[in-house]
Protein backbone atom coordinates (compact mmCIF):
# COMPACT_ATOMS: atom_id res chain seq x y z
CA UNK A 1 0.00 0.00 0.00
CA UNK A 2 0.96 3.75 -0.89
CA UNK A 3 1.76 5.81 1.86
CA UNK A 4 -0.92 7.24 3.40
CA UNK A 5 0.69 10.80 3.13
CA UNK A 6 0.61 10.73 -0.91
CA UNK A 7 -3.04 9.81 -0.73
CA UNK A 8 -4.51 12.31 2.40
CA UNK A 9 -4.39 15.59 2.02
CA UNK A 10 -5.11 19.50 3.65
CA UNK A 11 -6.49 21.92 2.19
CA UNK A 12 -7.60 25.57 4.12
CA UNK A 13 -9.69 26.33 1.06
CA UNK A 14 -11.06 22.96 0.78
CA UNK A 15 -13.62 21.18 3.50
CA UNK A 16 -12.72 23.99 6.24
CA UNK A 17 -8.95 21.82 5.87
CA UNK A 18 -10.22 18.75 6.93
CA UNK A 19 -7.98 16.26 5.69
CA UNK A 20 -9.47 14.55 2.36
CA UNK A 21 -8.76 12.09 0.04
CA UNK A 22 -6.12 13.35 -2.50
CA UNK A 23 -8.02 16.38 -4.55
CA UNK A 24 -11.97 14.93 -4.27
CA UNK A 25 -13.60 16.44 -1.34
CA UNK A 26 -14.50 13.63 0.53
CA UNK A 27 -12.85 13.43 4.07
CA UNK A 28 -11.13 10.63 6.29
CA UNK A 29 -14.17 11.27 8.30
CA UNK A 30 -16.34 10.66 5.76
CA UNK A 31 -14.91 6.80 5.10
CA UNK A 32 -14.51 6.08 8.78
CA UNK A 33 -18.06 7.05 8.87
CA UNK A 34 -19.54 5.03 5.88
CA UNK A 35 -17.55 2.67 7.31
CA UNK A 36 -18.67 2.36 10.81
CA UNK A 37 -22.21 2.07 9.28
CA UNK A 38 -21.53 -1.04 8.06
CA UNK A 39 -20.77 0.12 4.27
CA UNK A 40 -18.66 -2.74 2.83
CA UNK A 41 -15.33 -1.85 0.76
CA UNK A 42 -17.11 -3.05 -1.83
CA UNK A 43 -20.16 -0.58 -1.41
CA UNK A 44 -17.90 2.60 -0.88
CA UNK A 45 -15.79 1.88 -4.29
CA UNK A 46 -19.49 1.46 -5.81
CA UNK A 47 -20.67 4.54 -4.42
CA UNK A 48 -17.76 6.53 -5.05
CA UNK A 49 -16.12 5.19 -7.79
CA UNK A 50 -13.20 8.19 -7.60
CA UNK A 51 -12.22 6.51 -4.56
CA UNK A 52 -9.74 3.10 -4.94
CA UNK A 53 -9.71 0.42 -2.14
CA UNK A 54 -6.15 2.48 -1.40
CA UNK A 55 -7.70 5.68 -0.52
CA UNK A 56 -9.67 3.88 2.03
CA UNK A 57 -6.95 1.61 3.57
CA UNK A 58 -4.87 5.04 3.82
CA UNK A 59 -8.00 6.64 5.54
CA UNK A 60 -7.41 3.61 8.00
CA UNK A 61 -4.01 4.37 8.54
CA UNK A 62 -4.35 7.99 9.06
CA UNK A 63 -6.30 7.75 11.47
CA UNK A 64 -4.54 4.63 13.37
CA UNK A 65 -1.45 7.15 13.09
CA UNK A 66 -3.74 10.02 14.56
CA UNK A 67 -4.91 7.58 17.46
CA UNK A 68 -0.93 6.51 17.76
CA UNK A 69 -0.31 10.33 18.27
CA UNK A 70 -3.07 11.21 20.79
CA UNK A 71 -1.82 8.21 23.02
CA UNK A 72 1.74 9.46 23.06
CA UNK A 73 0.65 13.05 23.71
CA UNK A 74 -1.20 12.01 26.84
Amino acid sequence: MTDYKQIITSNPNKRFGKPCIRQTRITVYDVLGWLASEMSFEEILADFPELSMDDILASLAFAADRERKLMKAS
